[in-house]
Parts: C-alpha cells; structure tokens; sequence
C-alpha cells in the first residue's frame, strides 16, 4: 500500500464483505455494467438480489477476477513461447 501512495498510484481499499453494486462491480473488472449483468446471469459470479437490485460480494468479484487473470496469464505464455519457437523476435 505504502509503495503505492509513494508511487502516486490510485487504488481503492474494500472490505472483503462489502457488497457491491453492479457498476462497482464493473469498475473493478474494467468491464461494461452490460457485460457484468451477463456474466451474472450465467452464473459465472454469484450474486443477491435486494428488491430489483443485484447486490455481489466484493470476494466473489476479486475470486473471479484472480480466475481470469489467471487464465490470460497462461495464454499470454503460451503466446510467447509460440513466438519463440517461431523465432519472431521475442
């Protein structure tokens, strides 16, 4: 965190708890709200509804988040050994 502020990085501090609102949601993914709602609906993030509203845990956001990651992480490799191994200079 100190690292950070000294780097004069923006972030934000959660509770693991808190719920969130389908736009905070979004924002932490850096995704559209639209795209959130359908990964909802597909049940790839679990969520609450209050009255007409979803409400998700910000631990199911950073599961999922740390879910992808993990996914374009191995892909990226897996680019670059492509590259590698067809020597394009990388």
């Amino acid at each position: 965190m100190l690292q950070k502020m000294q780097q004069g990085t923006t972030f934000s501090l959660i509770p693991i708890h808190n719920e969130l609102t389908t736009q905070e949601a979004a924002d932490l993914l850096n995704v559209s709200r639209p795209y959130l709602i359908n990964l909802l609906k597909e049940g790839k993030i679990p969520y609450r509804n209050v009255g007409t509203k979803r409400r998700i845990l910000a631990k199911d956001i950073i599961r999922y988040k740390k879910a992808i990651d993990k996914k374009r992480y191995k892909a990226l490799e897996e680019l670059t050994k492509q590259a590698q191994e067809l020597d394009m200079g990388y």
